[in-house]
């Protein structure tokens, strides 16, 4: 049941994958590492990518083409789905990402153990020795990392244009360029870049568009709707939820998706069946948890802005935010993240995080828990302050995923802290 007429609610519970013969209400855990075939037919299209040919139809009219179209046979015989493998596919990975690409309005999509995973495969999949990426400045540090360290080792170049400077993207292209990247918002600093000058570009030097969209999911932004090709998600944070498991998730245009699929089935970052089974199920309750962290964030983004201790405060549905409008315009509500800057640098960053009491310190985000941190005296110490400016994180920044808690328990807590 994956009819688009429905809304995103409906869709988010009722898609589900077939039900057995024991007719579950939910769906149950496939772990299994493999699957049997029936005969030898079976098992010959299996790898072929053909519907079994039981009629003596012509083996040219039997081959899935690669979008994973079946050809002339479909008016004879309905496709079966074919699980081979658990590292190429799995009926939980499958409801799973059949569920992400209907929210995002994809095509198709794969997959990942974690989000780093679908980042690095994605990229992987699609580049050459010679390629070059403009990506924004604002990444998270993982993704620096793959793209300042590891694919320079493939001849594979990357350009950083400043968020706050739209107008300066398109002086980067240069001929081998093949992809645009964003995130929106950005990790940690919160900035928006907008998505529909990104398609824009995208579309008129024919390059291939990426946005990680982890800290908006699905509920809140749909970067195909502005051009992108291409979305990618961090399952482990927002779509999870509670902090229970790692996954990623790449959906969009079928063909580049293929390319993914192809490089992932031999490389091996496939995403487990019970993480499928967990992340599927939390879905289900994406847009009522999501609402309810937005809400929480507003309050504790206007609370910040009133502080004498915070010289300033970027939450994306605040007025106070540079890229307001933008926000308004391509986010259904602000996303959980709030970012501050608290008077005094990283030494008063360091107290702060001394003196929290209920919230958590912790890497993660997108929890029910809320968490705070720190980036200038942590997850990104290692670089100079010279670098650090270059992506808005400031020596007093501070990085708040707002959770599921009673949110003036929330405000307490940080009201102490700041004092």
């Amino acid at each position: 049941m994956s009819n688009s007429a429905f809304g995103f609610e409906t869709q988010a519970i009722r898609i589900q994958t077939e039900r057995t013969q024991f007719l579950e209400h939910s769906v149950p855990l496939y772990l299994t590492s493999s699957f049997v075939f029936e005969d030898a037919e079976d098992m010959r299209a299996s790898f072929t990518e053909e519907t079994p040919n039981r009629l003596g139809i012509n083996s040219d009219e039997n081959k899935i083409g690669v979008l994973g179209i079946p050809g002339q046979i479909t008016a004879l015989l309905r496709k079966k789905e074919r699980n081979i493998y658990s590292r190429f596919t799995n009926p939980n990975t499958s409801e799973f990402v059949e569920k992400i690409c209907k929210m995002e309005g994809a095509e198709d999509g794969y997959a990942f153990a974690t989000g780093m995973a679908a980042v690095y495969s994605t990229f992987a999949a699609l580049l050459e020795a010679g390629d070059h990426i403009v990506s924004v400045g604002s990444v998270f540090g993982s993704t620096h990392t793959l793209f300042t360290k590891y694919f320079p080792k493939w001849n594979i170049t990357t350009s950083y244009f400043d968020i706050n400077k739209p107008e300066t993207i398109e002086s980067y292209i240069q001929p081998n360029t093949k992809i645009l990247f964003a995130e929106s918002p950005t990790n940690p600093a919160v900035d928006i870049i907008d998505l529909e000058l990104l398609g824009q570009i995208a579309k008129k030097y024919n390059l291939i568009l990426i946005v990680d969209n982890c800290f908006a999911t699905p509920f809140l932004q749909n970067p195909i709707q502005y051009g992108a090709h291409l979305v990618v998600h961090s399952a482990t944070k927002l779509i999870d939820g509670q902090g229970r498991v790692l996954g990623g998730v790449t959906v969009g245009r079928a063909d580049l998706i293929r390319e993914i699929y192809l490089f992932s089935r031999n490389t091996g970052p496939a995403l487990s069946p019970f993480n499928a089974w967990v992340l599927s199920k939390s879905l289900e309750t994406l847009p009522i948890r999501v609402e309810r962290h937005c809400e929480n964030a507003v309050k504790v983004a206007e609370f910040l802005e009133s502080h004498p201790n915070v010289k300033q405060v970027k939450y994306p549905f605040l007025k106070s935010h540079p890229q307001y409008e933008i926000a308004k315009k391509q986010m259904r509500l602000g996303g959980n993240i709030v970012a501050f800057e608290i008077k005094g640098g990283i030494e008063a960053g360091r107290k702060f995080l001394d003196k929290i009491q209920l919230c958590s310190l912790s890497a993660n985000l997108g929890d029910t828990r809320t968490i705070v941190t720190h980036p200038a005296s942590t997850t990104h110490s290692k670089l100079t302050e010279e670098e650090r400016l270059a992506v808005s994180i400031t020596d007093g920044l501070v990085r708040v995923s707002v959770g599921l808690e009673t949110v003036q328990d929330v405000i307490n807590d940080l009201q102490q802290a700041l004092s």
